[in-house]
């Protein structure tokens, strides 16, 4: 195969849906001699927020230290091969061709989905590469996530809140205990998970794996000192070290826990406080974009990819912060069909905000117009239109140079107009 080639077969396999289940992954990872058994030290990472920024987090810090570290996460933003790196390199298009001429068939007949055929491919190259450390991110829960076949040094489970219920569960609980099911008897567990119904599924796991549990405010304390748009600083205490001043490159308060369960896990693994300090001011190195990212000023445009209720929260409590040195806030918002939408816009209505929205390039958009109506219910003015470029120029055009523009909801959104970038 070409690499288009090796998309257009990809791409299809969508069709087939979500399938929980880790047998057909398995059976495709057997045809390259179980590399998901070669991935050298390996974090495992599931929650409903925060998975990404963790993940980015924690491969800086490892590269940071030397280690060769892979990072596996989804979904991309503009290409599949961001998905799949190694030190922030992303897999090369040749590669992706091979491995999906190799796996082609297995997956056509175990009409394996999208994402248990990009899970093989990326546990397969990591392998090869001969990684000494792995980041794997879940795609939806844990349980039956296709990752789940690893044996995870660490279990880290970010934050859990209502979303993907179809598939999870319709309480928190539910949704905890899919999440947990990452842990392993091999494992160490990280969390940052506060609802005690929640968390409690998580130490119930642990104590039935026999892996030790540690908890964000619990086994660690931050005091943020600065959060300015694309900057973080926090002074943090651990069990080993006391750090006064460790900076990121993220925007938003809620990465106090993103930087505290990074700096927990990678100081039980070893790592020293020179290099995560390091690590964590180098994280964009791993690709890491469109997390409330501003990325443009005059007018200020902020790149978002929250997509659900707890997430847009954090969000809108972030820009809150800054909202008094703009003068008009427009929020640029397309969701896939399983949101919440009305929760969202209740949220993001607390930026005093106006509303254009659009139909994000994914057959699971919800009809911009559809947004409308959820708009004019919770009292909300709104402009449509039928794509994000078309709404970000109309948007552009309007705009003064003292205003903030939000684009968020959806990856797809956010990929579209990074690609427009390019």
């Amino acid at each position: 195969m070409t690499y288009q080639e090796a998309l257009d077969f990809l791409y299809p396999l969508h069709r087939f849906g979500i399938k929980p289940g880790l047998d057909r992954v398995r059976s495709l990872l057997e045809l390259h001699g179980s590399p998901e058994k070669r991935l050298g030290l390996v974090v495992h990472i599931a929650g409903t927020n925060g998975k990404g920024s963790v993940a980015a987090a924690l491969a800086s810090i490892f590269q940071a230290a030397g280690k060769k570290c892979a990072l596996y996460t989804s979904p991309h933003l503009v290409d599949f091969t961001e998905r799949i790196r190694i030190n922030g390199q992303q897999i090369s298009r040749e590669r992706v061709a091979h491995y999906c001429t190799r796996f082609r068939d297995e997956v056509i007949g175990r009409q394996a989905t999208f994402f248990e055929a990009t899970t093989a491919i990326a546990f397969a190259w990591f392998a090869d590469e001969g990684v000494e450390v792995s980041i794997i991110e879940t795609g939806m829960g844990g349980r039956l996530d296709a990752t789940n076949v690893v044996e995870s040094d660490y279990a880290v489970i970010t934050t859990i809140a209502l979303d993907h219920t179809d598939w999870l569960g319709e309480t928190l609980p539910l949704i905890a205990a899919e999440k947990a099911a990452i842990i392993k008897r091999c494992s160490t567990v990280f969390t940052a998970v506060s609802q005690p119904e929640a968390l409690d599924e998580i130490v119930q796991m642990a104590e039935r794996r026999d892996a030790p549990l540690y908890i964000v405010g619990k086994d660690s304390a931050c005091t943020l000192s600065s959060v300015e748009p694309g900057m973080v600083e926090l002074a943090l205490t651990t069990a080993l070290h006391y750090y006064p001043s460790l900076k990121a490159p993220l925007t938003g308060s809620f990465h106090s826990t993103t930087i505290s369960l990074a700096v927990m896990v990678a100081e039980h693994a070893g790592i020293a406080p020179e290099h995560i300090t390091s690590g964590l001011e180098g994280l964009l190195r791993t690709g890491y974009r469109a997390r409330l990212e501003l990325i443009r000023g005059n007018p200020a445009i902020f790149l978002d990819v929250s997509h659900n209720p707890d997430g847009m929260r954090e969000t809108v409590n972030t820009l809150g912060l800054f909202r008094h040195r703009y003068h008009r806030t427009t929020v640029l918002l397309g969701l896939a069909s399983d949101k919440d939408a009305r929760a969202i816009i209740r949220e993001l209505l607390r930026l005093d905000c106006t509303f254009v929205l659009v139909n994000i390039p994914s057959e699971r958009s919800v009809p911009a117009e559809t947004l409308r109506l959820r708009c004019q219910e919770e009292g909300a003015e709104a402009t449509v239109f039928t794509t994000g470029r078309e709404g970000l120029a109309y948007l552009l055009e309007k705009a003064n140079d003292d205003d903030l523009i939000l684009v968020t909801g959806s990856f797809y959104l956010a990929g579209d107009l990074l690609a427009a970038e390019t």
